[in-house]
């Protein structure tokens, strides 16, 4: 039997297990595992600036592949802190990452040895499992248990700490003879999916929501089938965005209190039957559970038992892989009596669509920010990847941006961490060299972790940020209206190296060329598509990513609510015309 030290064991069975690229900073404590990482020379590795970069990172690298699973790596103490945010983002929104971290000596666990953290306490409620690895031996088992963790059930992330001694120690392994352990698929049985179309065959207005567990089983395509072969439209969640082209004649539109359309809200009003695959009736989706459930019947699908009656009890519940679920639906659908007819319904909601829209064609200077993202309609196509996470950027994008692929809308959904975005947009760019990957932001979003941009310029990880910048925390500044209160929530100054900024404060553009980027800032409505085009040029160019700031009014209220039928809208409705292709309905 050969005979490695457990940290080279650690490194064949990564790639044994599909792993090609890293993310992470060496240091002391994990220093062994990089010295096998260099002797076994497949693994790719990005270094990042700050750990929890990396951590987003790797997230993005996961979000943006069916199969892909991100890896994160640091050494004790510090390193292994600032992965929790990752680990929570990824815990939240059911993303398979991998964060392994260096520890001190085992013998000195206990007598508060230099950056030495019982880590795997830490993040255990943020993880499906966090270990510290004590014995050599069990290293190899610890990895092939964590990879099967991360993919079996709902998916999620896994921390692995290795102290530096039980890296060094050489075990017996042998690479070729490991084998990945088996994945649990849970499928929903004949019996149910029959009843779940008795169910459809006695409702006359229903929809289907489509969560983000559809994207994690790889199985849009299928979902599209079954809408199509009912003729029942489909309202994703904001983590199933994409799972149906916003073009297609069945895409109903989202629903919520925030990232929501009119026209989706106004359908699930309207539905009588919901059938929920793969989602988890996250509350800025639902609101209350009174107003969302009153008068209709639910299904709801879901890998995880758990999540079954969790928000709210379904008439039916289907513990199953949403690719499972959705095979078992589509035979029965065959095997059964025609269909019946939805196009009435499904006409009803095209209409809804096509006429209850918000108005993006704003010529305002400062610039309104739906312009902005009427202008991102104009410039990227259907292929383009979109990266964002929270604040009024993010909600306005998902009101007026479109998405047409799966994997194509890449949000940090749940946890929402500022700074998420251009890590993670560097991670899908890592995942897809090729895509055009265009990250959002807010100027506040955007500061966090702002020195990942470096990252990009050094390795040559092109991207586009479009950073909306109102010198504003705009969704804390919106939800503290109702305490009728303004309060530590602005970031303008006066910055005396760059008066043009008429008070806005920091210097995104100096910043951005100072870590080795190339930035563009617009001013005027008419200049951001323009700004937008010289991106895409800079950015093939010069392989870095392209900041392009556009310079918004400071206050803007973005349309939201308490309940899905209390959505406030601020801006002005009647007669709304929104150019192609930033209107929602059908392309020729």
């Amino acid at each position: 039997m050969p005979r490695m030290t457990a940290a080279r064991a650690a490194v064949e069975i990564l790639r044994r297990e599909g792993i090609t690229n890293l993310f992470g900073l060496p240091g002391a404590a994990i220093n062994p595992f990089y010295s096998a990482v260099r002797a076994q020379g497949e693994l790719k590795h990005v270094l990042a600036r700050h750990v929890e970069g990396a951590s987003h990172m790797a997230e993005g690298y996961t979000r943006a592949k069916a199969g892909n699973i991100g890896v994160c790596v640091g050494t004790s103490g510090p390193a292994g802190t600032d992965m929790i945010t990752g680990l929570y983002s990824a815990s939240a929104d059911s993303i398979p990452i991998l964060c392994i971290t260096g520890q001190a000596p085992v013998a000195k666990l206990h007598k508060e040895d230099f950056q030495a953290v019982d880590i795997a306490s830490i993040a255990a409620p943020v993880a499906k499992w966090a270990v510290t690895v004590m014995e050599a031996a069990q290293v190899p088992g610890a990895f092939q248990k964590a990879f099967q963790l991360m993919r079996t059930g709902r998916p999620g992330p896994v921390l692995i700490d290795l102290p530096i001694d039980v890296q060094l120690t050489e075990i017996d392994f042998d690479p070729d003879l490991y084998v990945p352990l088996p994945i649990a698929t849970p499928r929903a049985s004949v019996a149910q999916a029959e009843t779940v179309l008795r169910l459809l065959a006695e409702s006359e207005r229903p929809l289907i929501v489509a969560g983000g567990g559809i994207i994690n089983a790889d199985a849009a395509d299928l979902l599209v089938e079954f809408a199509e072969l009912t003729g029942v439209p489909v309202v994703p969640t904001l983590m199933g965005w994409g799972t149906i082209p916003d073009d297609h004649r069945l895409m109903a539109g989202m629903v919520g209190l925030q990232t929501s359309h009119r026209y989706g809200n106004e359908t699930l009003l309207a539905s009588d039957l919901v059938i929920g695959i793969g989602n988890r009736w996250a509350n800025r989706h639902t609101g209350s559970v009174a107003t969302y459930t009153q008068g209709r019947k639910f299904v709801h699908v879901d890998v995880e038992p758990t999540q079954i009656g969790r928000v709210f009890a379904p008439d039916l519940g289907i513990v199953s892989d949403a690719k499972a679920a959705l095979e078992v639906l589509i035979h029965v659908a065959r095997e059964s009596a025609p269909v019946k007819d939805r196009s009435e319904w499904a006409a009803a909601c095209r209409e809804r669509k096509r006429t209850m829209l918000r108005r993006t064609d704003y010529d305002d200077v400062p610039v309104k920010p739906p312009r902005v993202y009427q202008e991102m309609n104009n410039a990227f196509g259907p292929e383009t990847r979109y990266v964002s996470t929270i604040g009024l950027s993010q909600i306005q994008a998902a009101q007026m941006l479109h998405v047409y692929r799966p994997r194509h809308w890449i949000n940090a959904g749940q946890a929402g961490p500022l700074g998420w975005t251009g890590p993670a947009a560097l991670g899908v760019a890592v995942a897809d060299p090729e895509a055009t990957v265009v990250a959002l932001s807010g100027d506040y979003d955007f500061q966090f972790l702002i020195e990942e941009l470096a990252v990009g310029a050094q390795f040559n990880i092109p991207y586009i940020h479009v950073v909306v910048n109102n010198a504003y925390l705009g969704l804390i500044r919106q939800a503290q209206r109702g305490l009728e209160m303004d309060y530590c929530v602005q970031l303008s100054f006066e910055n005396i190296n760059t008066p043009e900024l008429n008070g806005y404060g920091v210097d995104h553009v100096k910043v951005a060329e100072g870590l080795g980027c190339k930035a563009l800032r617009v001013f005027e409505p008419d200049g951001i598509l323009p700004a937008l085009e010289q991106a895409k040029k800079l950015m093939a160019e010069y392989q870095v990513p392209v900041m392009v700031e556009v310079i918004l009014e400071r206050v803007t209220n973005v349309s939201m609510g308490t309940e899905i039928d209390n959505v406030v809208e601020f801006a002005e409705l009647d007669g709304v015309q929104n150019p192609i292709p930033t209107a929602a309905g059908l392309r020729d």
